[in-house]
């Protein structure tokens, strides 16, 4: 029986944060490399949406690409590659956009928001990537994408595309399935407790990064917002500031947020133990990434081979969908 297979990505528009890792890295890693024919992927392609440095998304790209080596995925039980190395993706990304209507594209949460802040103009790309993600899943004959809450939209538009491409056209995709893993803690902004701990955004005081150093850390935890009343309680609603403290605290020892409320008298002491957490559980991924990062032809050749592995992957299904239209794929 073949293994089911997963595929899921980062996007290099920062950063990663800790609740990148408490979110989804550290699952993959830890779970779903070892249950499944799994493809981790960095989609570059995704950063050129908005203006961009073109030198800053190579440096995040390859610094991304080498962290998630660094959290522990084995390029020996996963694929690990960097989207634009494979041309499958955009080979296959217009065909979506051929099965997709204007208003599906248009209804996507992203391009509502960036389009009602008015300002920047905005780009086609950020209004059609959906298309784009879409091929990203459908090339690899997906069965489980894990995701969050905010990318839930993406997957069923997947879906909807795969179903109405296989109606018209004949069987060619498989139909994915959104997943939603266990999340040790859905983290919060230290300085915005109310807003998740996003990579992209412009203030980073309440960012605590994967790469940060143990010191930063420490300051960064130890000027989280709390609030006004003296005692320890979780309570996500009306105290979101302490919540996203005992949440990180007890995805980072395996212990239950509002048992660990109790064991507290102090904010103080609830940050002091919340940022040597934090600071124990990302010492590992630090010291990996340096080393890796000291030996780039280590993560070049891993990259390279993951890119041979997922275009070996891809190729046969994407022509197939090319053949299913009507085109003529590659000879």
């Amino acid at each position: 029986m073949a293994r089911t297979r997963i595929f899921s990505g980062v996007k290099p528009t920062g950063h990663l944060t800790l609740g990148n890792y408490l979110g989804a890295l550290r699952r993959w890693a830890d779970v779903d490399q070892h249950r499944a024919d799994a493809l981790f992927c960095v989609v570059d392609l995704h950063a050129l949406t908005v203006a961009h440095d073109p030198a800053r998304v190579q440096r995040l790209t390859r610094q991304a690409a080498t962290l998630l080596l660094a959290t522990g995925l084995d390029p020996e039980r996963c694929t690990v590659f960097v989207q634009s190395q494979v041309d499958e993706h955009a080979r296959l990304s217009y065909l979506m956009e051929c099965t997709a209507s204007d208003g599906e594209m248009r209804r996507m949460i992203q391009y509502k928001e960036k389009k009602a802040q008015g300002g920047a103009e905005v780009r086609l790309s950020l209004l059609t990537y959906p298309a784009l993600m879409a091929a990203d899943i459908l090339a690899y004959g997906t069965d489980e994408v894990p995701v969050g809450e905010d990318q839930a939209q993406h997957v069923e538009l997947t879906r909807d595309l795969a179903v109405r491409f296989n109606q018209r056209y004949g069987p060619v995709f498989v139909v994915p399935r959104a997943t939603r893993p266990p999340v040790a803690a859905r983290v919060k902004d230290l300085q915005e407790p109310t807003a998740k701990m996003g990579k992209s955004h412009a203030r980073t005081a309440g960012i605590v990064y994967l790469l940060d150093e143990a010191e930063t850390v420490r300051k960064k935890v130890a000027r989280a917002v709390t609030d006004a009343h003296p005692e320890v309680v979780y309570d996500p609603v009306g105290r979101p500031g302490v919540a996203n403290l005992l949440e990180i605290l007890a995805a980072c020892t395996g212990g239950e947020p509002g048992a660990l409320a109790g064991a507290y008298d102090s904010y103080g002491a609830l940050k002091k133990d919340v940022a040597e957490a934090v600071v124990e559980l990302l010492r590992p991924v630090r010291e990996r990434h340096a080393e890796l990062a000291a030996d780039p032809g280590y993560v070049d050749g891993v990259l390279r081979g993951g890119a041979e592995r997922a275009r070996a992957v891809a190729r046969p299904r994407v022509d197939a969908a090319y053949r299913a239209v009507g085109l003529l794929p590659p000879g």
